[in-house]
């Protein structure tokens, strides 16, 4: 009888490993180049990173590297799909095999890096100010000076350790810094350099201040594993060539960044 049970235990084990869904994320490299299309998570949303521009077309930096590298991974620059994804979704569909990279504005933390694989970054991102008000020339003029920021962001520790005498107003959208600036109740809006050269070039009554006060490394997104080895190398390749020859930090400056 015990003997029986065992055997029923183990069958009844099996089966339900067996169906299980297997954990699998993006695609290996051999499978890309099979489809002929690399399919890649973006912003749509973000200027100048990735945004849909006034003929209704995805343009902006991360948009340009993705083109990029399917011409050079598969020898044409339109071999792409592009996926928009927001925030939240931005990892999550690398790991649910939803696209084989992510190119979202996505920067490199070590809680992420335990999930997923990063490539050499393509631009360094950080928190930066900006401002209308004429007199303000640089960040030594905000010592006292009243400082929007978005509720809950790692800006505002960011800011209190530079300008402890700032005094901070929360938001909770950029809207918000924007309405506060307009009628003066803040003097300037802190928060993340490349959004806020949208800002900017949105606004171009505004100014981005020069100084770079904290570094935020942003990074094409891979999936881990071995499997994907060949991928995360051509990737990484990539970038490397570009860092050396110019053609990132000339995207970089073409998109104001």
């Amino acid at each position: 009888m015990k003997q029986s049970f065992f055997n029923l235990a183990m069958a009844i084990g099996t089966i339900t490993a067996l169906s299980l869904p297997s954990f699998s994320v993006a695609a290996e490299w051999t499978e890309i180049k099979d489809r002929g299309q690399i399919i890649v998570g973006v912003k749509d949303n973000l200027r100048p990173l990735g945004f849909t521009d006034a003929k209704g077309n995805l343009a902006g930096l991360e948009i340009d590297i993705a083109r990029k590298l399917a011409a050079e991974l598969l020898g044409d620059s339109e071999a792409i799909e592009f996926v928009p994804v927001s925030n939240k979704e931005r990892l999550q569909v690398v790991l649910d095999d939803k696209v084989d990279l992510a190119i979202a504005r996505i920067s490199v933390t070590t809680s992420r890096s335990r999930i997923v694989e990063f490539s050499p970054y393509y631009y360094l991102d950080g928190t930066g100010l900006v401002t209308k008000d004429a007199n303000i020339k640089n960040i030594d003029s905000l010592s006292r000076a009243t400082i929007a920021v978005l509720e809950n962001s790692a800006t505002i520790a960011v800011i209190r350790n530079r300008l402890p005498n700032a005094t901070l107003i929360g938001v909770d959208s950029y809207a918000g810094a924007l309405k506060l600036l307009e009628t003066q109740q803040a003097d300037a809006f802190a928060g993340d350099r490349s959004v806020l050269t949208g800002w900017i070039q949105e606004y171009p009554e505004y100014k981005l201040l020069p100084e770079r006060l904290s570094g935020a490394p942003l990074s094409i997104v891979m999936p881990r594993g071995l499997q994907y080895q060949e991928l995360r190398d051509k990737v990484n390749d990539a970038i490397a060539r570009w860092q050396e020859s110019g053609w990132l930090q000339e995207r970089i400056e073409y998109w104001g960044l």
